[in-house]
């Protein structure tokens, strides 16, 4: 069993996934990372949000940009699984489900993205490649990462 993943517009996303969505992004990048950093930054408005949902709770997510939004590329942002269910190894559908959904919405297979460096090699394992040197995004250590991959 995995997640059920869908995409939706802000606009789309009820309230109470809205929450959820919110609460997981807090629980991770926030609580988890010990980051304080503003993670509603007005860009949620601007996104594709894909929703993985796993027993009616959401589980997984990410935000999908189009090319020229957040990077030349199309990009993808605030990967997250939930802690209770990463030991599933759900992140591969959800970067799978995420990759899929730029070619489906945005016509491109070209995506950057900034990763969190010691994912570096789970973002390679979908064939991302590092771009540039390591950085300090919110004083975690990042690096860019692109994709180029035929559509």
């Amino acid at each position: 069993m995995m997640p059920e993943f869908k995409i939706k517009r802000f606009n789309e996303l009820s309230l109470p996934e809205l929450y959820e969505v919110l609460q997981l992004r807090s629980e991770v990048f926030v609580v988890e990372q010990n980051c304080v950093y503003q993670d509603i930054d007005g860009k949620d408005d601007k996104a594709l949000h894909l929703l993985g949902t796993f027993g009616g709770k959401i589980v997984a997510y990410t935000r999908l940009f189009a090319p020229g939004y957040y990077f030349d590329n199309a990009s993808i942002g605030r990967v997250v699984i939930s802690p209770s269910y990463r030991d599933r190894k759900w992140g591969h559908d959800l970067m799978k489900a995420s990759i899929d959904g730029i070619k489906e919405h945005f016509s491109t297979g070209n995506i950057t993205i900034s990763a969190q460096l010691y994912l570096k090699k789970f973002y390679e394992s979908h064939g991302f490649v590092q771009d540039g040197e390591e950085y300090l995004e919110d004083d975690i250590p990042h690096i860019r990462m692109h994709l180029i991959s035929d559509f």
